[in-house]
Parts: structure tokens; sequence; C-alpha cells
């Protein structure tokens, strides 16, 4: 409590809940909501299905693009499929940063085959993949205590996500055409990293 009190506006490492004391300040640099309060959690989706294959929340508020390599090494663990090309926005440049072996294309980027550009263009459906995580399956608001409470939560969400995947294919599609386009697609992924507000 004293360091509350003590505490400034250019103070390090402020305690900006007392409940929740590894809540960290984001800046999100949009107009209508600047900052947001809570972690960073980082969503790795399919090509063209967008299955959530890995989320990861990260403690403290690292640059985006330093959560990108262990993010892909996480992905490539869970599935046993090599990643071959990754889909990021602008937050991610430095090549110091990306996973090696790998091609990682970032939006806004020039001079790209017109097939490269079209991939590109899909990056932008991880967009959706977010909102629903935060809206429909509890991602916006963490309800669980502590940093385990932190991890477990984006975990939750996005097998709750997948799940309701499976059971729109159970009702209507064919799942084991589904399965085996899910399993074809994962060599081609997306990568995000998002706020989650505690």
């Amino acid at each position: 409590s004293k360091k509350i009190h003590t505490q400034t506006k250019n103070s390090k490492n402020k305690i900006y809940s007392v409940h929740e004391p590894q809540v960290d300040c984001i800046s999100k640099g949009k107009s209508h909501q600047r900052y947001e309060f809570g972690n960073k959690v980082s969503l790795v989706t399919t090509n063209k299905n967008n299955w959530a294959i890995e989320v990861k929340a990260f403690a403290g508020n690292p640059y985006d693009g330093a959560t990108l390599k262990e993010a892909i090494a996480q992905a490539e663990q869970f599935t046993g499929v090599e990643i071959e090309e990754i889909c990021v926005d602008r937050g991610y440049r430095g090549k110091k940063y990306h996973p090696e072996g790998k091609k990682v294309l970032i939006s806004g980027r020039r001079k790209l085959s017109p097939a490269k550009k079209k991939r590109l263009k899909r990056r932008s459906s991880i967009e959706p993949v977010i909102e629903h995580l935060k809206s429909d399956h509890r991602m916006n608001l963490n309800r669980l205590s502590g940093k385990d409470g932190d991890e477990i939560n984006p975990i939750l969400s996005a097998a709750a996500f997948n799940l309701k995947k499976l059971m729109r294919a159970f009702l209507g599609l064919d799942i084991f055409a589904l399965l085996t386009q899910f399993r074809m697609n994962l060599d081609f992924v997306f990568f995000r990293v998002l706020q989650k507000t505690s």
C-alpha cells in the first residue's frame, strides 16, 4: 500500500490494481481508447479457416515482435506441423525477432509477388477472431485471479472458439473434410498480439 501512495505519474513498475498487482498499462494508440489495463496475449490462427492453434499470455508489456518466436515455437509443438510462412502486422518489424528459417510477411510491404500479396490480405481475417474471443468467449474481462488466471483465461477462450466451430461442423458440414483442411492449412499461419483487460 505504501508503493501505491508514493508512486507518481512517471514512476516505473506502477501498481494499477490493488487486487491484481500484475496488471500493466498497455498503450493502444487509438483515439477512442488510448490505454488498456491488463496483459498481452499472443494468438496464432490458421490461414483459411481461422482455427486458433496457439494462445499465450505474456507478463509485463513486451514489444510485440519479441513474442513471435516463442508463440510460433509453441504452435509447432502443439500441432506437430512445421510452420513455413507467417503473416503479421507492422508491429513485428525487426528481423532479429523473426524465427529462423521462416518466411515472415509484414503488412504494408511493397514489391511482393501477387500470390504473397493475396495471402497477406488474408492477415486481417484474424481481427474478427480476436473480437469473437473478447466479446463471445469472455477474454475481454478476466475473472480469474493472479498470473495463473491470466494464463488460463485465453486458453479457455480459444478452446471455446474452436469447439463452437466444431459444433457448427457437426451440425452441417463433413467433419472429416474440415479436419483434413485444418491439418493442411497449418503450414501457413497468422499471428497477432492482442491486449486483454483484467
